[in-house]
């Protein structure tokens, strides 16, 4: 059984760092991707597919490590998405947007 609570610092950058380099948490990230299938589990809601072969795939915290430390280790907080949905999900700007860009001139008027 996996141990659900972590009691490092999860505050700072450099505990943040020590944690994701942790055997505990790589051995818990393989056991997750396997769970899912390797597949972004955002796209699969929406009916796309994408796995590591499209995509980086990236384990993601519902309840995100600095709000809930205790929940860092508990597979059911956890879930995989590919970068893209990972960033969109935390708010950085630099996920890939599907379609055409839009044109920000599109609703002026024209003389």
């Amino acid at each position: 059984m996996t141990n659900t609570s972590y009691t490092g610092d999860v505050h700072s950058h450099a505990g943040r760092a020590h944690f994701y380099r942790s055997a505990e948490w790589k051995a818990l990230r393989e056991q997750v991707l396997e769970r899912d299938h390797y597949e972004c589990q955002w796209c699969k809601a929406e009916g796309r597919v994408t796995t590591g072969n499209d995509m980086v795939l990236e384990i993601d915290h519902i309840k995100t490590l600095e709000e809930r430390p205790d929940l860092a280790l508990d597979p059911d907080n956890l879930r995989t998405l590919c970068r893209d949905c990972h960033n969109k999900r935390h708010g950085r700007f630099n996920y890939k947007r599907l379609g055409r860009p839009k044109n920000p001139y599109a609703n002026d008027e024209r003389w």
